[in-house]
């Protein structure tokens, strides 16, 4: 019997299974397509084979990264969401798509990463809770410039900056994508009637979170809670295909464990806990002399007493 296939990505909170959009969507596809993964929540990148979340290793094409490959992959093995889809129906999946990642994405991340309020309140917090020191001193922020260079790439704006003319434009598309989504969906249960596409992995996942995760600044919650149907797809959702994450949703702790289940288990944790200490504590150190925090000054050895030795030593501030 074949190795299972292993997905590595963010661990849940809020009643979600994973607080992170990509995650949720690998996680939603292979649940409606079924297929067989043995999953790894964990807080920490760079323990993925590609260094990012998700992560699917594989046993034909090593690790792959991003969701829509991954979706690929999974559609070669045999495990497609899409399989009963008409043509017309796969090029509606297509266009819902491209609308999503144009008008609802910049619109979540700012809301998500770029807020101020969100992000140092829940974003930036949440992160620095659930990542093992040191690294949440290092990875929150990283990835809030990860993050808004994508806002700036998917934005075709390379010099984009944060501020409320930005922010009406973002929030104006995105109530709008978010409105005829509603008017798609109608009654039904899933985009294509009583079975879940892709189409419904995508929607799910951009809009769970949105649902889910309370904001100080809410704006974008506000406008999905008045579509009563989105509300109501996001909730059956979670409770069809996530119920023990949907049940943990109230018992929400605001210090998480680690990931006992994935790391206990490793036979290097000791090496690779010693391993990211000193990679944190080196970039932090580089950081410092590159920004001429610590200055290391090199004096050459005098030839008079010589008996008194002049130990080296480096200070680290």
């Amino acid at each position: 019997m074949a190795a299972p296939l292993e997905l590595f990505c963010w661990k849940g909170d809020y009643g979600l299974p994973s607080v992170d959009v990509d995650c949720l969507t690998v996680l939603a596809y292979a649940k409606f397509a079924g297929a067989p993964l043995k999953v790894h929540k964990i807080t920490n990148p760079w323990r993925s084979p590609t260094g990012t979340l998700p992560a699917l290793k594989t046993r034909e094409e090593g690790s792959i990264s991003q969701p829509s490959k991954i979706i690929i992959h999974l559609r070669k093995q045999k495990y497609n969401a899409d399989y009963d889809l008409s043509a017309k129906e796969g090029a509606d999946t297509l266009a819902f798509v491209s609308l999503l990642e144009e008008k609802l994405l910049p619109a979540l991340i700012y809301t998500l990463w770029i807020d101020s309020k969100n992000y140092v309140d829940v974003t930036r917090r949440w992160y620095a809770e659930n990542i093992s020191f040191p690294l949440n001193f290092l990875l929150p922020n990283r990835m809030h410039c990860q993050q808004l260079e994508k806002l700036r790439l998917v934005r075709g704006d390379p010099v984009l900056e944060p501020g409320e003319q930005l922010e009406k434009e973002l929030y104006r598309d995105a109530f709008e994508c978010m409105t005829l989504l509603s008017q798609r969906l109608g009654s039904q249960k899933f985009f294509f009637g009583d079975s879940p596409s892709s189409l419904d992995a995508y929607v799910f996942a951009h809009l769970a979170p949105l649902l889910k995760i309370k904001l100080p600044n809410g704006k974008l919650q506000q406008h999905l809670t008045s579509l009563n149907n989105l509300q109501q797809y996001c909730t059956n959702i979670l409770a069809l295909y996530f119920p023990s994450d949907a049940r943990e949703a109230p018992g929400r702790k605001t210090h998480a464990q680690p990931d006992s289940s994935d790391l206990d288990n490793e036979p290097h944790k000791r090496r690779n806990q010693v391993l990211s200490v000193l990679f944190a504590v080196g970039a932090m150190l580089g950081y410092a002399i590159l920004t001429g925090i610590v200055s290391i000054k090199r004096e050459r050895p005098q030839l008079k007493n010589s008996g008194h030795d002049d130990g080296d030593e480096e200070d680290e501030d």
